[in-house]
C-alpha cells in the first residue's frame, strides 16, 4: 500500500467513525423529538433533513477510496457538510411571523439559502438514489420556472426563482411536505425497529420459525423464504434490503435442494417485494397513504390484510407448482417449530405490542417506539438473546444509516409534489390520462402499470408511489373508485418495478446472492409476482377493499380472486395437482376475463369451471396413484 493509499484510508476511517456518532445522535434526536414533540414542523424537518445531508456526504464520498482525486474530492464532500449546515441553520431562524417576504421576496441571504438546500439535495440523491430522480425533480423544476412558453395545453404560469424557493424551502409544501414529515417521523421509527429487530436476533428467529414451519414440505426452502419474508419485509421498509437479509440464508438453500439459480433468486426478490404491502408496516408508502387520504392508518392496515394474504397465497402456489414440475422435496432435516418457539418466542411479544397500539390508533411514532423498547427489553430478558452496549450502538447507527436513502427519496419527492401544487399541472396529466385510456377503467389500469413500471426503474418504491398518486389517483376517483381503493392500486402497481424487467432491482440483488442472470432472474420474479398486477385489477372491478359495509361483496371477491389466482397460475405453468391438458389451459386462460370485466351470473360460472378443472386434476392425481399401487 502506497503512502497516499494509506492516508486516504486513515482519513476514511476518521470520517466513518465521525458518521457513526452523527447516526447514533440522529437516532436519539429523532427517538427525543417523537416523544416530546417540542420541536416545530418548520424547525424539525430542517433540521431531520440537514442532518440526513450531512450523513450522506460522509458515508457516500464522491469517488472511491482508492480515485486519486480522492483527498479533493472529500473537501468538496465535507464543503457540501458545512454549506447544508450554513443553509439549514439560517432556514430554522427564518422569521415566519413577519409577513414582509410575502410583499416584498426573500431576501438575499434566504434565496441563497434555500438554493444551497436544493442543490445539495439533489447531490445527495443521486449519491444514495440515482441520477434518474434528479432529472425527474429537475424536470419538474424546470416546468415551474418555464412552463410559460410551453403549448396552451401544458403550460403553467412560468414562477421566479423567489417564488418557487419561497414555496418549497420557507414553507411546508415543497421538500418540507408530507413526504418528508412523513419520513422523518413514523419511518424513521420503525426503520430503526427494523435494525433492532436484526441486532437483537430476532430476525434471525423468525427466519428459523419459517423453516420449522414450511420447510419439511415440497420445496420447502422456497416456501420458507416466502413466509419469513411476509413476516420481515413489512418491518425492513425495503424490498432489496429484504432480500438481502432474508436471501442471504434462503437463496443458497434452494440452490441446494433443486431450485436452479435464476428461479431461487426470483423467489426470494417476490416474496421480499410482497412484505411492503403485509401489515402491520407496510414499508414507509403506507403511512404516507395515510397523509395523503386523511384515512386513519389502523383503517388502511385492516383493509390490506386480505389482499396481503392473497399476494403471497398466490407467491405460494406458484413455488409450490414450480416444485412439483422440478420434482422437489422438502428439507431433511427441520428444527421442530416448538423449539424454535422455546428459544425465541419473546422476540413475539414486540411485534403484537405495535400490531394492537396501530389498531387502536394510537400515534404511529409513539408505537414506534414503544415497539423499540420492548425489542430491546424482549433480548434483556432471557440471557441467550442480550445485547451489549455495542450492539445496541451498533442498532442505532444502522437505524439511521438506512434511513438515509428514504429521507433524501421523499425529500426530493417533496419537490414533484409541490411543482404540481404549484403549477396545477395534475389537473392536466389527469385529463390527459382519461383522454388516452377512451374513460375506461382498465385502460387507465394498464397506463398506471405501465407508468408505475417506468418510474420504478429509476425510483425508490415510496418516491414512485408518492408521483404516481399525485398524477393518477384522480383519474381513479373521477371514475367511480373511492379514495383509499384508489390510493391503493396505486401504492401495489408501485411495487411492480422490483420485479419487472429491465430493471428490477430487487431481483438483480437477489442475482448477486445466486450467482444467476439478472435478467433471467427478473423474469422469474415477475413470473411469481403476478398478484401485483391482478389483485389492484381485483380492487377496481370488485369490492375486495372492504368499505365495513358490503360483507357479502367482500366475501365473494376473495372467492373470485382466488379463483382468478389459481386460473391464471394454471394457465401459465400448465399444471395445478398434476398436468393440465390444452384445453383446459385454454379454458383456464379465458376465466380471469370472466371474472374481472363480467356481471355475477358469469363470475359464478366461472369459479365453478376453476373448481371443476381442480376437482378433475385431483381425480387424475387418485386415479394414477391407484393404478401405482
Amino acid at each position: 500500500m502506497t503512502h497516499s493509499s494509506a492516508l486516504n484510508h486513515r482519513i476514511t476511517e476518521r470520517l466513518m467513525q465521525l458518521a457513526a456518532v452523527a447516526a447514533v445522535a440522529l437516532s436519539v434526536f429523532q427517538i427525543w423529538q417523537g416523544l416530546t414533540a417540542n420541536l416545530s414542523a418548520p424547525v424539525f424537518r430542517p433540521v431531520h433533513l440537514c442532518w440526513i445531508l450531512a450523513l450522506v456526504f460522509l458515508v457516500k464520498p464522491l469517488v472511491k477510496v482508492d480515485n486519486r482525486f480522492y483527498l479533493p474530492a472529500r473537501l468538496v464532500d465535507l464543503s457540501m457538510v458545512l454549506a447544508t449546515l450554513w443553509a439549514a441553520q439560517h432556514i430554522v431562524r427564518f422569521d415566519y411571523d413577519d409577513i414582509g417576504f410575502l410583499l416584498d421576496g426573500l431576501g438575499t441571504n434566504d434565496i441563497l439559502a434555500g438554493s444551497i438546500l436544493i442543490v445539495t439535495l439533489l447531490e445527495a440523491t443521486r449519491r444514495t438514489v440515482g441520477i434518474v430522480m434528479v432529472v425527474i425533480a429537475g424536470f419538474f423544476l424546470s416546468y415551474a420556472m418555464f412552463g410559460d412558453i410551453l403549448p396552451a395545453s401544458v403550460a403553467s404560469k412560468g414562477f421566479a426563482l423567489d417564488e418557487i424557493i419561497r414555496f418549497h424551502i420557507y414553507s411546508t409544501n415543497g421538500v418540507f411536505g408530507a413526504p418528508l414529515a412523513i419520513a422523518a417521523g413514523v419511518v424513521f421509527i420503525f426503520v430503526l425497529f427494523g435494525a433492532f429487530l436484526q441486532v437483537t436476533g430476532a430476525g434471525q428467529f423468525f427466519i428459523d420459525a419459517a423453516f420449522a414451519v414450511a420447510g419439511k414440505y415440497r420445496g420447502g426452502p422456497a416456501k420458507a423464504s416466502v413466509v419469513a419474508s411476509a413476516a420481515l419485509g413489512s418491518i425492513s421498509g425495503s424490498a432489496i434490503a429484504n432480500t438481502v437479509t432474508t436471501g442471504a440464508l434462503t437463496i443458497p438453500m434452494m440452490k441446494k435442494l433443486g431450485y436452479k439459480p435464476e428461479q431461487a433468486a426470483g423467489i426470494e426478490a417476490a416474496a421480499s417485494t410482497g412484505g411492503q404491502i403485509m401489515p402491520p408496516v407496510m414499508g414507509a408508502g403506507a403511512f404516507v397513504m395515510a397523509q395523503f387520504t386523511g384515512i386513519a392508518y389502523s383503517e388502511i392496515l385492516l383493509v390490506s390484510i386480505a389482499p396481503a394474504i392473497l399476494y403471497f397465497g398466490c407467491t405460494l402456489l406458484y413455488v409450490h407448482l414450480m416444485a412439483c414440475k422440478l420434482g422437489l422435496k422438502g428439507m431433511d432435516k427441520v428444527t421442530q417449530l416448538k423449539i424454535v418457539m422455546k428459544q425465541g418466542w419473546h422476540f413475539i411479544v414486540p411485534l403484537i405490542l405495535i400490531t394492537s397500539l396501530l389498531l387502536m390508533s394510537y400515534s404511529p411514532v409513539l408505537v414506534g417506539i414503544a415497539g423499540c423498547s420492548a425489542i430491546l427489553v424482549a433480548a434483556m430478558c432471557r440471557k441467550h438473546s442480550r445485547i451489549s452496549l455495542r450492539l445496541f450502538l451498533e442498532g442505532m447507527k444502522e437505524g439511521a444509516l438506512l434511513a438515509l436513502p428514504i429521507s433524501v427519496a421523499c425529500a426530493t419527492a417533496g419537490i414533484v409534489v409541490g411543482v404540481v401544487g404549484q403549477t396545477g399541472i395534475g389537473l392536466q396529466f389527469t385529463q390527459f390520462l382519461m383522454a388516452l385510456s377512451g374513460g375506461y377503467l382498465w385502460s387507465v389500469m394498464a397506463l398506471i402499470a405501465v407508468a408505475a413500471v417506468i418510474l420504478g426503474m429509476g425510483l425508490p418504491v415510496t418516491a414512485a408511489y408518492i408521483v404516481l398518486s399525485i398524477m393518477a389517483v384522480p383519474a381513479l376517483t373521477e371514475l367511480g373508485l373511492s379514495i383509499l381503493a384508489a390510493h391503493m392500486i396505486v401504492f401495489w402497481l408501485s411495487q411492480t418495478s422490483n420485479v419487472t424487467p429491465p430493471i428490477a432491482l430487487a431481483a438483480f440483488a437477489g442475482a448477486g446472492i445466486a450467482g444467476a442472470s439478472p435478467m433471467q432472474s427478473a423474469v422469474q420474479a415477475f413470473k411469481l409476482a403476478q398478484g401485483f398486477f391482478l389483485i389492484p385489477l381485483m380492487m377496481a372491478f370488485s369490492p375486495l377493499i372492504y368499505d365495513g359495509e358490503n360483507l357479502f361483496g367482500f366475501m365473494f371477491a376473495i372467492v373470485t380472486t382466488i379463483a382468478l389466482i389459481v386460473a391464471f397460475a394454471g394457465a401459465i405453468e400448465g399444471r395445478l395437482i398434476k398436468p393440465l391438458s390444452v384445453v383446459e389451459r385454454l379454458v383456464l386462460l379465458m376465466v380471469p376475463f370472466a371474472l374481472i370485466f363480467s356481471g355475477l351470473a358469469i363470475k359464478l360460472a366461472a369459479v365453478a369451471v376453476v373448481i371443476v378443472i381442480l376437482s378433475l386434476n385431483a381425480f387424475r392425481r387418485r386415479e394414477s396413484s391407484a393404478t401405482s399401487v
